[in-house]
């Protein structure tokens, strides 16, 4: 039976580079069916910077959640969606911020963009905002630090992009490793063994996002599959 959260809470959904609000559909209605208010963002995220995208699209997010009186405001990210939210608070104090779960962050960037930014057909297919997410100390996600909010992470170790995942050092997903997945101050992480690309799809995904938003801490019960 599901558990109706009755509080006035919401959860906003930012999905990852080169995806649309689509990817986050079956994580939308389960938190739906929880009882939050859900705020699926469509951003462009191969036109625009991170810092752009964030201060135009998060912000947008939240004045509705105003409107609205919201007490409560949760994120759920995918992949550069957690590196918006990042961003974006490390600019930004948000009083009534809950909790907030990453799916699959390059938290620590990724190998991939290391390789393959200065191909021709990158800039392309990810836009300036792609270009952001390599792993040298000036990229964006490695000058944000550590979190002072309660974050939980779920990674995978699957990969379906065998060619990709030959550049990433250790276990990981195709675009992210295990590793550098990991961010400073995390209250919880978990690694199932999913795929980039499909991991917010995964009912045990969206089982431990809805643990963590209601306890702070995922499921150590359920077993990953």
């Amino acid at each position: 039976m599901t558990q109706h959260i009755n509080r006035k809470e919401a959860a906003i959904l930012l999905h990852g580079l080169a995806r649309t609000k689509r990817s986050l559909s079956k994580m939308e209605h389960a938190l739906t069916t929880e009882g939050y208010h859900v705020i699926n963002v469509n951003y462009p995220s191969r036109k625009l910077t991170i810092q752009t995208l964030a201060e135009t699209h998060i912000t947008q997010a939240i004045a509705e959640c105003d409107r609205l009186a919201i007490k409560r405001i949760h994120f759920v990210t995918h992949s550069m969606g957690g590196i918006l939210l990042r961003h974006y608070l490390s600019t930004h104090q948000l009083e009534n911020l809950g909790r907030v779960v990453m799916l699959s962050p390059p938290n620590c960037g990724s190998e991939v963009v290391d390789i393959l930014s200065g191909f021709p057909g990158f800039y392309a297919l990810n836009g300036p905002a792609g270009q952001q997410l390599g792993t040298g100390d000036s990229s964006l996600p490695n000058q944000l630090g550590a979190v002072d909010y309660p974050v939980g992470i779920i990674t995978g170790n699957k990969s379906i992009n065998w060619i990709l995942s030959m550049m990433i050092p250790g276990d990981n997903d195709g675009k992210v490793s295990v590793e550098r997945a990991k961010l400073s101050g995390m209250s919880d992480f978990l690694v199932l063994p999913l795929s980039h690309p499909f991991i917010m799809r995964s009912a045990n995904t969206i089982q431990q996002t809805t643990h963590f938003l209601r306890h702070e801490k995922f499921d150590c019960t359920t077993s990953p599959q």
